[in-house]
């Protein structure tokens, strides 16, 4: 991973075998992504590769599932894999429930399901991908769970990450999720889940295009709200 300084550290256990390097963001990496754009249905991009380049289309929201597809390339083309069978590949790509999970509540309503589990990384990634989907963006966050002193400042990162991608709203619930969206700017927080809930149905009557994305860790039980809204015959 060109990314990390971590691939100088390998080159040195490496040696003198064949190395490929692979970033969304270097452009003399041996495997890049170019004329990158995330909609709604995935991300599309140019795969760069030693042998030639291809359009793809990956049916996985956020440009952070750009690399990991990179680097999903240079292994298959390292054991022989042509630039058709790896752009099929990753065109077959499922995502799994619970993680950027998307579901179509109803036409121009997408609810994207991230409530597997939350650090401030991956709480920070969502935040991006929810910035480049269209309509009304909606943010709604359980606790990010066993972070020690650093509890509350880890939140509130969060919460700024929201406020500077532009998020519209940013609904919490929880014991601590409470700083999330004070530090947003746009925010409001609930004692329960069933209050939000009916705070989210009532953004969903009232904007004819809207994105949520919801997202916690696993003792947030952020499943539930995916749930309800699922379950909800007006969506």
């Amino acid at each position: 991973n060109a990314d990390n300084n971590d691939w100088l550290n390998w080159q040195s256990v490496i040696g003198s075998r064949k190395v490929w390097r692979f970033s969304p963001n270097a452009a003399n990496s041996d495997f890049t992504a170019t004329n990158i754009h995330v909609t709604s249905h995935g991300t599309e991009f140019t795969l760069q590769t030693p042998t030639g380049s291809v359009d793809v289309l990956l049916p996985l929201p956020g440009r952070h599932n750009i690399a990991n597809a990179l680097a999903a390339a240079a292994l298959s083309m390292s054991v022989g894999a042509t630039l058709d069978a790896i752009k099929a590949g990753l065109a077959n790509l499922k995502a799994v429930p619970g993680r950027l999970f998307p579901i179509k509540l109803a036409e121009n309503q997408l609810l994207l399901d991230d409530s597997y589990n939350a650090n401030v990384g991956s709480m920070t990634a969502a935040v991006q991908v929810l910035a480049e989907m269209p309509g009304y963006r909606v943010l709604v966050v359980g606790d990010m769970a066993e972070l020690g002193a650093e509890s509350e400042a880890c939140h509130v990162q969060v919460g700024e990450a929201a406020k500077a991608a532009g998020i519209d709203c940013v609904l919490s619930v929880g014991k601590q999720s409470h700083a999330i969206s004070t530090a947003s700017g746009v925010g409001e927080h609930f004692s329960d889940k069933t209050a939000l809930i009916a705070r989210l149905k009532s953004l969903i009557a009232e904007q004819q295009v809207i994105t949520i994305l919801v997202k916690g860790s696993r003792s947030a039980a952020m499943e539930e709200v995916v749930r309800a809204l699922q379950e909800n015959g007006t969506c």
